[in-house]
């Protein structure tokens, strides 16, 4: 499957998906570390991650898929949320609690 339509397919298949450098339990950068404590603060416990470390083609061509040249990037519902500070933005004014219980209630 070409990359691009491999995360198009991620993108659209995970309700709440964060492509992120390292793993939940070992994020490998301070910003993917603060993305996944907000997002799991906010209740997102049916996290799913894509570790750009190990995945070069998708770390290579995410940025031209999302337009967004940086990670972490959230993406719930197949739509694009932003990165570490859009997410923790989300998180200090209550909206990311309010779009992840919406998420995983679908």
């Amino acid at each position: 499957m070409p990359v691009m339509a491999r995360i198009q397919a991620e993108v659209e298949n995970h309700p709440i998906i964060l492509f992120m450098k390292g793993t939940p339990e070992y994020p490998m950068c301070g910003f993917s570390s603060k993305a996944i404590q907000a997002l799991k603060s906010a209740g997102a416990e049916q996290l799913y991650t894509i570790n750009v470390l190990e995945e070069p083609e998708i770390r290579a061509n995410l940025p031209r898929f999302s337009n967004w040249p940086t990670f972490p990037q959230l993406f719930i519902h197949g739509e694009l949320i932003g990165g570490c500070d859009i997410t923790l933005e989300l998180f200090e004014s209550g909206e990311l609690e309010r779009i992840v219980s919406e998420a995983i209630a679908q």
